[in-house]
Formats: structure tokens, C-alpha cells, sequence
């Protein structure tokens, strides 16, 4: 096949609906609109949600649940991951996310104590939990909050 020889499926392309011009064309007079009402005017129609008067679903069903506006979520790493670095690194949140162990940063980096530590590393982050302060001290380490 030949670029000057492509077709596009048969169904892919429809040609636009020239309303409003002539009997003719099928969709003359009210223009495929049917006669008066809310949707036969410019303009008309209900919004989103509108339910004819009745209840809208969004007000029938019961509120639940709270959501917590100040609430901070942070990138999480844990200590085992670590292990990817040369001995005496230092670790920051830019090296851990050129390094692809964290995608975005959010609202800070935290450093989880699962798994083991081989490496002696100097590892700043913005939260650290206490399993991880005390893995990374003991494998020889130092964590500062940044």
C-alpha cells in the first residue's frame, strides 16, 4: 500500500449536518428540532444534572465523609531502595527523583524504615519515619530534615 492509495474506513469520516437550509435537505424548517419546547429555542436546553423539577441525584444522596484541605501527602521511599547509591552519598530529594525512585516530589519526600540498609548514606528528606532514623544511624548513616 501506497500513501496516495490510503482510504479511511468505511463510517470514519460523515460529512457535517447543514441544518436550516431548504426542504430539500431534509433537515429543513425547524432544522431536525421538531416543533417548540425548551430544546427547539437557541439557547434552550437544561444544564447538566437537571432532572425535570424532581430531586436532583446530587441532592437526594446523603452527604458522607470530610476532606482535610491542609492535609499534606508526601512521596514515600523506603530505606531498602536506598541501597542503589555509592557509599558516602549524599541523598537528596533532587538526586531521588533524577534517580526515578520518586516521580513528584508532593508536598515533601518520607523515608520508611522497611527493608535493610548495606550502605553508609547522608539522607535528607522532609520526614523520617523513627525505623528509618534508626536503620540508616545504624548502618554507619546520618538524616537530616530538610
Amino acid at each position: 500500500m501506497k500513501l496516495h492509495e490510503m482510504k479511511y474506513t468505511e463510517g470514519a469520516r460523515q460529512e457535517r449536518k447543514r441544518v436550516g437550509r431548504g426542504q430539500g435537505s431534509g433537515n429543513g424548517k425547524t432544522a431536525g428540532k421538531g416543533h417548540k419546547g425548551q430544546k427547539a429555542r437557541s439557547g434552550g436546553g437544561v444544564r447538566l444534572g437537571f432532572e425535570g423539577g424532581q430531586t436532583p441525584l446530587a441532592r437526594r444522596l446523603p452527604k458522607r465523609g470530610f476532606t482535610n484541605f491542609t492535609r499534606k501527602e508526601y512521596a514515600i521511599v523506603n530505606v531498602a531502595s536506598l541501597n542503589r547509591f555509592e557509599n558516602g552519598t549524599e541523598v537528596t530529594p533532587e538526586l531521588l527523583i533524577e534517580s526515578g525512585l520518586v516521580k513528584k516530589e508532593l508536598d515533601g519526600i518520607k523515608i520508611l524504615g522497611q527493608g535493610e540498609l548495606e550502605k553508609k548514606l547522608n539522607v535528607k528528606a522532609n520526614k523520617f519515619s523513627k525505623s528509618a532514623v534508626a536503620v540508616i544511624e545504624q548502618a554507619g548513616g546520618t538524616t537530616e530534615v530538610i
